[in-house]
């Protein structure tokens, strides 16, 4: 029976993607569930397993093909599995079964691979084609980048990444305003309770807890700075669904703390952490990219000292953080050494007024200046 391999259904924002590179070619045997194919989006890469186990007949698209969702890209036949070994031949320059050879695997030396050879518009031919490397590349003369250089695709995520940072360039009118906070507070009470809060939740306590606790408490106060535009409308957020930039080998992306407003400290460390170990793998799904209404963003885990982050549409704003830095500072008349990070919060200036986008950021400052403000919710 032929079986068709489908990519598969994606989210609403995501309508096509790219084949990588087939692990398996015209010809092979494949277990169900196997993976066929990666298949790269703009936000994740999915794997494209075989439906079903059976002899994988023909590749519909070769390597690089953009595919839409719910697109036949190969087929497999699931009866020469199970098909009877063939009769002897008496000619001795037919396809017999050679020693330690299977019936199927003779059916398919003798048939398949002559009749799936298939070509595509500039691609080689499908069963002669050679192994491909671990990443697509473009093949160029060396004409096209000249001495000691090379040329390669974006792949999609970087592709959507330029695409959204241009647009929100093009139609948001940004500012950003800064601030710097006084670490030494949080830093004590991290030192005080981190062995106790190890024990009790297993993972260390971090500061992007504070920062997302902090910033949840600064957005009932400020609501707008969660609000997005849409046509001619406001859409305002009752739930806070903190976007965390995690930077990964093939780019950033954004998973979402979905109702970050009712999570405490150990379950925002145990989710960030989670995010940052499935991203780098590529395992994170289209659903955790989705929603967010407001994002942070840590330069500092790279010893960035200051930076204006770019807002990620549809919202409004963004909460940039920095690296921790012990630097002089007046306190009561006196200089002091403190640990300090500059805050930035970039915003679209079409929606948020410089005065709630200033007090929202003195909000955040103020509770990591006085983080029993976190427990009390004041």
């Amino acid at each position: 029976m032929r079986v068709e391999v489908r990519t598969p259904e994606m989210s609403e924002s995501v309508s096509e993607g790219t084949l990588l590179v087939w692990h398996h070619k015209p010809g092979d045997l494949v277990s169900r569930d196997a993976v066929l194919v990666d298949l790269e989006t703009d936000k994740v890469i999915l794997e494209i397993s075989a439906p079903v186990s059976g002899v994988l007949m023909e590749l519909l698209q070769p390597d690089g093909a953009v595919v839409k969702a719910g697109e036949v890209i190969a087929w497999i036949e699931t009866a020469l599995v199970d098909a009877p070994e063939p009769p002897t031949p008496t000619s001795p320059d037919s396809n017999s079964v050679q020693p330690g050879q299977t019936g199927a695997e003779a059916v398919v030396s003798a048939t398949i691979v002559p009749a799936t050879i298939a070509t595509f518009p500039d691609q080689p031919v499908l069963a002669t084609m050679a192994p491909a490397p671990a990443s697509h590349k473009a093949a160029v003369s060396a004409a096209d980048v000249g001495s000691g250089g090379r040329r390669e695709p974006m792949s999609r995520l970087r592709q959507r990444i330029a695409e959204r940072l241009l647009a929100a360039q093009h139609h948001a009118a940004l500012l950003t305003t800064f601030n710097e906070i006084n670490m030494a507070p949080v830093k004590a009470l991290r030192q005080r309770y981190q062995e106790a809060f190890q024990r009790e939740h297993g993972i260390k306590l971090g500061f992007m807890s504070f920062f997302v606790k902090a910033v949840v408490q600064a957005l009932r106060q400020y609501p707008v700075i969660h609000a997005a535009i849409d046509g001619t409308d406001i859409v305002w957020h009752d739930d806070a669904h903190i976007g965390v930039a995690v930077s990964t080998s093939r780019g950033l992306v954004v998973p979402v703390l979905r109702h970050a407003d009712q999570m405490d400290f150990a379950t925002i460390e145990h989710q960030i952490a989670d995010f940052a170990a499935r991203a780098e793998k590529l395992e994170l799904a289209l659903a955790e990219l989705a929603g967010g209404t407001f994002t942070i963003s840590n330069g500092g885990v790279f010893g960035s000292m200051l930076s204006t982050p770019i807002v990620n549409p549809p919202q409004s704003a963004i909460l940039g953080m920095h690296a921790i830095l012990e630097r002089p500072v007046a306190e009561q008349g006196q200089v002091v050494i403190r640990p300090m990070m500059y805050v930035a919060l970039s915003y679209d200036h079409r929606l948020i007024d410089g005065r709630d986008a200033v007090a929202f950021l003195k909000a955040v400052k103020d509770s990591l200046e006085e983080p029993e403000r976190l427990l009390l919710g004041v």
